[in-house]
């Protein structure tokens, strides 16, 4: 099966300054890209603020490959909204919105291209750490997010398969031959993977006795 491939960047070793820098202050740029995704009405500023982030992503030692492997799953569907953006409100707005999501991919590429995964994971479980009063388990929802993190590449995956199956077949135009098999291998995933949990005691959350 392929190396399967995610709407962002994978994490990379390395000493650069954004390495070291702390996990809080990397989750406020991504926050703060988020933001001014909605503040941003120029498309020249746009396109600066994504030249930024992008040279912050080279800064960190990977590659512009590894930039574009990161974004590259997302451009059919920025194809279409700026088409439709620019039927709809002309060039320059439709410009804005499509350069506004690439500057907040590339800004959370640059967060998880400089922090390892379980490092990751304690940062959502210690921002998650308030909500405990309220019922939450922020270890549980950091699990969430580990399993998201590997079973949307999984599933990308598995239909990339599929679709190369099909298409060596002559059945590319066949919707049963695409959609059953990722069917199939992804409640057979899913299963594998709560029988994991479940062996570990992560199945359900701890109901108390009385």
């Amino acid at each position: 099966m392929r190396n399967h491939s995610f709407l962002l960047a994978n994490y990379v070793p390395g000493t650069s300054l954004l390495h070291r820098c702390p996990l809080w202050l990397k989750f406020l740029a991504v926050v703060a890209a988020g933001c001014a995704s909605f503040l941003i009405t120029d498309w020249l500023v746009s396109a600066g603020v994504l030249a930024a982030m992008s040279a912050l992503f080279l800064l960190s030692g990977a590659g512009p490959a590894r930039l574009f492997r990161a974004v590259r799953p997302l451009l059919p569907v920025l194809a279409v909204i700026g088409l439709f953006q620019w039927w709809q409100l002309g060039g320059p707005i439709a410009a804005r919105i499509v350069l506004n999501i690439l500057v907040c991919v590339v800004a959370a590429s640059v967060l998880t291209a400089t922090t390892p995964l379980q490092r990751l994971l304690d940062g959502v479980a210690s921002l998650a750490t308030p909500f405990r009063r309220f019922g939450a388990d922020p270890e549980r929802f950091a699990l969430t997010i580990a399993i998201m993190l590997r079973s949307i590449p999984f599933i990308a995956g598995t239909f990339g398969d599929v679709r190369d199956s099909a298409k060596a077949r002559g059945l590319e135009r066949n919707p049963r031959a695409l959609v059953l098999p990722v069917f199939i291998a992804t409640v057979a995933y899913a299963r594998q993977t709560g029988e994991a949990l479940a062996a570990r005691g992560l199945g359900e959350p701890d109901h108390p006795t009385g």
